[in-house]
């Protein structure tokens, strides 16, 4: 696929109020949610009639509109999924923004000229991911706002678009693997519903109240120029929840910035930030001063900021040229010609002139009626007069004229500039399904070698270890019950790769996988694949999507209900992640190291409640995990799954005789003798 030369610049839009500022400050497209399956619940996003509305704006403008289809979907919400699928396709939506494979089976069976970008949920951030991505189908990949300059720039030049993130919130977790809130209150960052929970206090320092899971917003402006020439094809502003004001003057500063002007950075400070911005992932600043907060001055100053932020968008924004002919004889009517840039053209007819009582009209009077363009978004052009002696029309009338063409010019460059693609339903779910369950195998997952000597290999089905382990764990125990555990996030993918080849040569032929860059490594390296937690898959369908890539069975989402569990019709075996602390979130700035250096490190945060969230670091490969405060305990609720081929417990901090006693509780379905335990979203679920 050809990449495209412009740089567009990219606007939120969370209401048609918002979209109005947007397209006034002169965006070149705009993202937006429909009345379901937006990331951004919580906004007032569009229905069905709007989101027509909006697309025939934007497209008379020649601005592109790409619809945020980007939560995780369950298996009751396919048909609706369809309808909105449908709904995009038939009104000339440019593409769908999504992180669930279901989306991508739906475009491909039913409208598969339907233009599909990855979502940022699906923590794309390697070479792997985005080849991955290509062979999905997708057209464009949103990249992890986590990425320094140098890896923007070598993942977007493989022959796929790629859009950055360059202003707006940051979230302290890697985008698509945070269950904080989930976990916390049952409140899905990847349903769309985030409580924020990362924003609330939350520290590392014992005994004080500090906001160590809140990062500053992102602003990458002054950087404009280096992140177009490392090939990038859209420059993303977030916060479709925010005011018209900000969006308005993020893209103005945005637009100014892309043609090396300077903007008003101290109004886009007031506007909305927390204590100033950060730049810290673009080139590895990580640490304290990419924390921060909304103080009482941020509040102070944006309101003051915002009547100034209006004057942005009070009128259009001049995306072209118009050029009129304007031909008015004896006895015909009046008739007006418009043309813009591109070549579309548009005609209206008029009255039949009168003769001239007194002044007749000329050409001078016709062009300042003409020139009344203010309402509209063209900048006048070229005018050509062919005017019959002695003739008078009314201005009023000349006025009414230019309005009806240029409104008709509008049309055709709206209809010009949309692509409805035919929609064929299909059954999403006509798929073989694997007959498997009963009594569901044991697999764990250990963080060390040492937690392993206690574990009886013939009373389990499989063994994870992290992968830098994996080699010497080949050596100890049996390699064909042994899966390399891919790290869930990394800076540097190449060395990956040569230790799976060692890894391989060791004799383990299995990976467990927790994003789709992983996919491609073992579809090259012949690894048998399994996938873990990390790919949220949540339906039916995304099972069926899953398996055509070669995978050989499928943990499935922990923010599933037990009963939505129980009702999947499943492609492949598939199986719940059933003990352990449930990850709240990845991150690669350490909550930790920032506040008390890694000297001082406690290993965990505490919030409000003084409940401590252990955090596991993974420094080799630039990320932690902060997890749970209790652990999951399922053994004595397996009856209330059916049809599990396998679970896994997951052990962090156990020891191997602390190991050996859980693996036996779930063998037996004994009841914990720890009270201080959870049973996760299973039986109360998400929203």
């Amino acid at each position: 696929m050809q990449k495209k030369c412009k740089c567009e610049v990219l606007a939120p839009c969370g209401s048609p109020e918002t979209l109005t500022a947007a397209l006034r400050a002169g965006c070149d497209a705009v993202y937006l949610g429909g009345e379901h399956f937006s990331a951004r619940r919580n906004a007032c996003n569009f229905s069905d009639e709007e989101l027509e509305q909006a697309v025939a704006i934007c497209h008379k403008q020649g601005v592109k509109v790409y619809l945020a289809v980007n939560t995780m979907i369950f298996d009751d919400q396919l048909e609706d999924c369809m309808s909105a699928v449908r709904h995009a396709a038939e009104i000339g939506v440019d593409a769908l923004i999504t992180q669930d494979l279901a989306l991508v089976e739906i475009v491909k069976k039913c409208c598969s000229d339907l233009e599909i970008h990855s979502s940022t949920q699906m923590t794309i951030h390697t070479a792997d991911g985005v080849e991955m991505s290509k062979e999905l189908g997708f057209s464009r990949t949103v990249l992890s706002r986590e990425l320094p300059l140098e890896i923007i720039r070598e993942l977007s030049q493989r022959d796929i678009e790629t859009e950055v993130f360059v202003h707006g919130a940051l979230c302290m977790s890697v985008s698509g693997q945070c269950y904080m809130s989930a976990v916390i209150g049952s409140r899905s960052a990847n349903r769309g519903l985030c409580a924020q929970a990362c924003r609330l206090p939350c520290s590392a320092v014992i005994g004080r109240e500090r906001y160590d899971l809140s990062l500053k917003d992102m602003s990458y402006f002054d950087s404009i120029a280096k992140i177009t020439a490392a090939g990038v094809s859209s420059l993303k502003i977030e916060g479709r929840m925010k005011r018209p004001e900000y969006a308005a003057m993020s893209v103005d500063c945005c637009k100014k910035a892309l043609a090396g002007e300077d903007y008003d950075r101290q109004t886009l400070v007031d506007v909305f930030s927390r204590s100033g911005f950060t730049d810290g992932y673009l080139y590895h600043k990580l640490g304290r001063e990419m924390f921060g907060t909304r103080q009482k001055e941020d509040v102070n100053a944006s309101a003051k900021a915002l009547p100034k932020v209006r004057e942005l968008y009070r009128r259009e924004f001049k995306r072209d040229t118009v050029s009129f002919r304007f031909t008015m004889q004896a006895d015909k009517p009046c008739v007006l010609t418009a043309a813009d840039g591109s070549g579309n053209c548009a005609q209206v007819c008029g009255d039949i002139p009168q003769t001239a009582q007194n002044k007749p009209t000329d050409g001078e009077t016709v062009l300042r009626q003409l020139s009344k363009l203010g309402d509209t978004i063209y900048t006048l052009g070229k005018t050509e007069f062919d005017i019959g002696e002695g003739l008078f029309i009314s201005p009023a009338q000349i006025n009414a004229l230019r309005r009806q063409v240029c409104e008709k010019l509008d049309d055709i460059r709206a209809e010009r500039n949309t692509m409805r693609v035919k929609f064929v339903p299909a059954d999403m779910l006509d798929f073989k399904t694997y007959e498997g369950g009963g009594y569901p195998k044991i697999r764990i997952t250990a963080a060390s070698l040492s937690q392993l000597e206690k574990v009886d290999f013939n009373e389990i089905e499989l063994c994870g270890v992290p992968l830098d382990l994996a080699q010497k764990a080949a050596e100890i125990y049996p390699a064909d019950k042994l899966m390399a555990v891919m790290p869930r996030f990394t800076f540097d993918e190449n060395s990956q790769r040569e230790k799976l080849k060692a890894v391989k040569s060791a004799g383990v032929t299995k990976m467990l996988a927790s994003n789709i860059a992983h996919i491609k490594s073992a579809e090259d390296m012949g690894f048998e694949l399994h996938l873990d937690y990390g790919f949220n898959l949540a339906n039916s369908c995304a099972l069926n999507a899953v398996k055509k890539l070669g995978v050989k069975d499928a943990v499935v989402s922990f923010e599933l209900k037990a009963a939505q569990i129980n009702r999947l019709k499943k492609p492949l075996p598939v199986g719940i992640f059933a003990y352990g602390r449930l990850p709240l979130m990845l991150t690669v700035n350490c909550p930790v190291s920032q506040s008390v250096g890694c000297k001082n490190c406690t290993g965990y945060v505490t919030d409000r409640t003084n409940r401590e969230f252990p955090v596991k670091c993974w420094k080799k490969h630039g990320y932690v995990e902060i997890l749970n405060s209790e652990k999951l305990y399922l053994a004595d609720k397996l009856d209330e799954f059916r049809g599990l081929d396998f679970i896994t417990l997951n052990f962090s901090d156990e020891n191997a005789e602390e190991i050996e006693k859980i693996i036996s509780q779930y063998l037996l379905r004994e009841k914990s003798e720890n009270g201080k335990i959870t049973r996760g979203l299973y039986f109360r679920g998400v929203m």
